[in-house]
């Protein structure tokens, strides 16, 4: 993300879809999207913000999960609340023709609640997530298996319900 493997100018349209809440520095990246942008081109980038997720009914378990992954993803060097952040990082990049805007993704019939659960359920287990969550004494594999059967539970609640709001911008690149 810090040096693409292009040259300047190269692309009409630059996009990055739930990277720079994974980026140690997102405004650097930001700015090697802008020079690889054509002068006149889009740099589009949507990123999670997790804080601001949010789900029913109530769970300590997924409450747990929440402050497990924000813990993590900082020790990693990112910033879990990237989407409230993408207009001040663009600002701070240098980029000036800036619409910011926000969507939402919503899991709440049987088979979005099951993927999204069955999702975050293997991956509390077996990803980097998980073994950076242990590795960095953040979570025991006990914690991890509470956290991981907390989602499995809430997937099975026929009242479910989980929304992700997502930051986005649209940036024009000088022309």
């Amino acid at each position: 993300m810090h040096a693409l493997d292009f040259p300047d100018d190269t692309f009409c349209v630059v996009h990055a879809h739930q990277v720079l809440q994974h980026v140690g520095d997102p405004v650097a990246a930001l700015r090697e999207m802008r020079r690889v942008t054509r002068p006149g081109g889009l740099i589009a980038v949507r990123d999670s913000d997790y804080a601001a997720m949010t789900w029913y009914p109530a769970s300590p378990g997924m409450d747990d999960w929440l402050d497990l992954y924000r813990r993590v993803a900082r020790a990693n060097g990112g910033e879990p609340d990237a989407g409230r952040r993408l207009k001040s990082w663009a600002l701070h990049a240098g980029l000036t023709d800036i619409t910011a805007t926000s969507s939402t993704w919503t899991f709440s019939a049987p088979d979005e609640r099951a993927w999204w659960s069955g999702l975050w359920a293997d991956r509390t287990l077996a990803s980097a997530y998980a073994e950076r969550a242990t590795e960095g004494g953040h979570a025991s594999a006990e914690q991890l298996r509470a956290v991981s059967e907390a989602w499995r539970e809430w997937g099975q609640r026929e009242d479910g319900w989980f929304s992700v709001l997502h930051g986005e911008i649209l940036c024009r690149k000088d022309a």
